[in-house]
Formats: C-alpha cells, sequence, structure tokens
C-alpha cells in the first residue's frame, strides 16, 4: 500500500509556470506506475500525465509540449512540471498511483487546487 500527499498548487498567471509534487509513502514507490489527474469544476477527471516504473511516459495531448512528468525514486517523489499555463489548465490536480500499466489506478492523493488567471 501506498500514501499519496500531493503539493504545489497555487494561483498563477497564464503563461506562467509551476511544479506539483507528490510525496509517497512506504518502501516499494520505484514499483509504481504514476500518474496525474485533473479535474475541473463539471467535468469528468481526465489523465494528465503518467510514468511507469520504467520511466516510459504518457501525455495527454491538451498538455503535450507544456507538461513534463518525472520521478525521483530516491525521494519517493513524482513531479509534474507545468509551463506555458492556460486558464483552461484550472482544476484539481491529482497523483494515483497503480501496480500493473493497464491495471486501475488504486490508491490517490488528496489534490492540490491549480488556478491559471487570465
Amino acid at each position: 500500500q501506498v500514501q499519496l500527499v500531493e503539493s504545489g498548487g497555487g494561483l498563477v498567471q497564464a503563461g506562467g509556470s509551476l511544479r506539483l509534487s507528490c510525496a509517497a509513502s512506504g518502501r516499494t514507490f520505484n514499483r509504481y506506475n504514476m500518474g496525474w489527474f485533473r479535474q475541473a469544476p463539471g467535468k469528468e477527471r481526465e489523465l494528465v500525465a503518467a510514468i511507469s516504473s520504467g520511466g516510459s511516459t504518457y501525455y495527454a495531448d491538451s498538455v503535450k509540449g507544456r507538461f513534463t512528468i518525472s520521478r525521483d525514486n530516491t525521494k519517493n517523489t513524482v513531479y509534474l512540471q507545468m509551463n506555458s499555463l492556460k486558464p483552461e489548465d484550472t482544476a484539481v490536480y491529482y497523483c494515483a498511483a497503480r501496480m500493473f500499466v493497464g491495471g486501475e489506478y488504486r490508491y490517490w492523493g488528496q489534490g492540490t487546487q491549480l488556478t491559471v488567471s487570465s
């Protein structure tokens, strides 16, 4: 089992940058495949970016070229670097973990709010 705690959200102007962090508990973090999701008011939760235990990455088309997901297994932390932010990026961002690629994300953080002003 793993517990996840996000941090780094806040208010930023359009065009700005922010980095989200997700700290994980447990000794097997390096075995987990990690994802960043977001949910805007009135919208469904969507997968923004993911990184496998081996370091392979996935990005939603809406963030490709602007967001970068990375992980530091020595710190049990996954990051989401967000550049060129747009008002439509405003959402609650969640970190999630799953053991197997293609499996269900079983573990979730509490979320961190990002607000991008125009």
